[in-house]
């Protein structure tokens, strides 16, 4: 089939023709995901897969949505974009697992300034690098060229995931009960969470060459540190939950332990955590620091 091309288009500051050769440059890393349930391939108008049921008395499907923040500001100015997707996918996937679900597929969208194939693909691969983390297929995803909306080098990503679990299997907290454990994973640092407050703290709107600063603490520039993907727990969490009885799962972003630990507990419950049990990542330390002495 031809493809389209429209001068008006072009004049106007969208370039359809760049939209074909991001979905060129990014097919590979596309169809690296691919798993048994993935009906066709990318560039139909929706996404196809067929998950497989055998053995499920009751499979529910589960889905969550969420995108990457303003942790984005920081790979703009960096200019690094291979890892900020899969941010997008961990802040799905390891929403979805605390329900007990394994990711099927997952679906990106990414509007921006303008269409630049080689930062699309770059982008995309960070998107393909999660979903094969979290054990699922990218099937689908919208690249919008939106100029006027953004700033130039600016751009927004969000996603969707859906899973599924067998309803008899489905974590409950009403099954929790007084004298339960609490286990912790570590997290790879600040995830894509509260990234307005770190800015700030480091005074990153002002001086973006503070991200260069190599931090001995860190063992890396602080830039680099901050940039760290989003950790994917889907496949620990789904193998803890094979070999033990997990009773709630709990995904610690935005509001903390404050705000999403009571969210697995039922009436009545409350939490117990020994905070000397685990070492406190460097990052976070020097955000304690930087949070001491800053006039807010």
């Amino acid at each position: 089939m031809e493809k389209s091309f429209s001068e008006s288009y072009k004049e106007a500051g969208v370039d359809v023709t760049a939209g074909y050769k991001s979905v060129e440059l990014m097919k590979k890393s596309i169809q690296s995901t691919y798993q048994e349930g993935v009906i066709g391939d990318i560039g139909g108008f929706g996404g196809l897969f067929a998950p497989n049921i055998v053995g499920m008395k009751e499979p529910i499907l589960v889905s969550g949505t969420d995108g990457v923040g303003t942790k984005l500001k920081l790979a703009f100015l960096m200019n690094k974009h291979d890892t900020i997707g899969q941010d997008c996918v961990a802040m799905c996937v390891n929403d979805i697992v605390c329900c007990g679900a394994k990711p099927l597929f997952f679906l990106d969208y990414m509007s921006l300034w303008k269409n630049i194939p080689e930062m699309v693909a770059n982008i995309v691969s960070g998107v393909a690098n999660g979903c094969k983390q979290a054990g699922c297929s990218l099937i689908g995803g919208e690249t919008a060229e939106m100029p006027g909306l953004y700033a130039e080098g600016e751009y927004d990503l969000a996603g969707f995931a859906v899973g599924m679990v067998d309803k008899e299997k489905m974590i409950n907290s009403e099954n929790i009960e007084i004298g339960d454990k609490v286990i912790g994973i570590a997290s790879s640092g600040v995830h894509s969470n509260g990234f307005s407050l770190v800015r700030k703290l480091f005074h990153i709107e002002t001086d973006e060459n503070v991200l260069h600063n190599y931090k001995q603490e860190l063992g890396m520039s602080l830039g680099e540190c901050l940039l760290t993907p989003t950790k994917i727990y889907v496949k620990p969490a789904l193998e803890l939950i094979s070999k033990v009885n997990v009773k709630g799962i709990s995904h610690i972003t935005g509001g903390g332990f404050y705000e999403n630990m009571p969210r697995m507990l039922k009436e009545g419950v409350a939490l117990n955590i020994k905070a000397d049990s685990y070492q406190i990542p460097a990052i976070f330390q020097l955000m304690q620091k930087k949070r001491k002495y800053f006039n807010t």
